[in-house]
């Protein structure tokens, strides 16, 4: 088995949903589902049940690989969503639980939203709609899922979802010409870049995915050029690899760059 190949498969070992795609109808279809949480992180999500519960207000979600039973304890992250919990006491539920956790997973991300995030016509707020209704997992608070129907897996949700990869390539510059970036900058572009992969991968083919590794493995067969810098990308997004600042910059010029021009082409960015 190739290197490209043994990434391909370690990835999609780790996170990849084999119910994600379209229906017959068109519409986004997962496997995200409250009893598919693997045991080995149930104590995870109790924590944080128990974190969000205590404050009295707010709700919280669980979604990726461990919302749809693909996470492998030791390596795959816990992430969840916070709505309604400031950003600052969500940050430190994701430290405390990172922490806490260490031997469970890789790391807890805590995301934070408010519900105003999710109202409005505009690319953003329709991504979070799409986002709440197939990935997340609700685990606690009111459900923001509860009024949403289910979505089709078109461009609008596409570029709901990515349509914002030009402010992040804008913002990791910045980071880099600053000369302080953080030591996880290479995984987040590299994570967001394959999620924009995916997009463009789910309009070319007519399908519908979010997952890494298959997205970075057909785009390597439309656009054969990305090969090599598609499986630098998995590397950075789903290993312990911290690449260089040189290494970042040379991405963000490259493979984000041209990323970006193919998904404002094929797609389009938010306004």
């Amino acid at each position: 088995m190739s290197g490209w190949h043994r990434c391909v498969a370690r990835t999609r070992a780790l996170r990849c949903d084999a119910a994600e795609g379209l229906s017959v109808s068109g519409m986004i279809v997962t496997g995200a589902r409250r009893d598919r949480v693997p045991a080995a992180f149930e104590p995870v999500v109790e924590a944080a049940l128990d974190r969000v519960r205590n404050r009295g207000r707010g709700s919280l979600y669980v979604y990726g690989s461990v919302a749809t039973g693909a996470a492998q304890r030791g390596l795959s992250d816990v992430d969840l969503l916070t709505v309604g919990v400031p950003r600052s006491e969500a940050d430190a539920i994701g430290h405390e639980l990172s922490a806490a956790f260490t031997g469970t997973c890789r790391a807890v991300e805590v995301a934070a939203a408010e519900p105003q995030d999710y109202v409005g016509d505009g690319d953003e707020s329709y991504g979070n709609r799409v986002f709440l209704r197939h990935y997340r997992v609700h685990l606690a608070g009111s459900d923001g899922r509860v009024s949403l129907p289910d979505f089709p897996g078109d461009e609008r949700a596409a570029r709901g979802f990515n349509g914002d990869i030009a402010c992040h390539a804008r913002r990791w510059r910045e980071a880099l010409d600053r000369r302080d970036p953080r030591a996880t900058l290479g995984r987040q572009a590299a994570r967001k870049t394959l999620l924009a992969v995916a997009g463009l991968v789910s309009i070319q083919d007519n399908g519908w995915t979010t997952d890494r590794a298959t997205a970075a493995q057909r785009w390597s067969q439309i656009e054969p050029s990305t090969a090599e810098e598609l499986a630098m990308l998995l590397r950075w997004a789903d290993t312990d690899e911290t690449p260089t600042a040189a290494a970042i910059r040379n991405a963000v010029d490259g493979i984000v760059a041209a990323t970006t021009a193919s998904f404002a082409t094929f797609i389009g960015l938010w306004a």
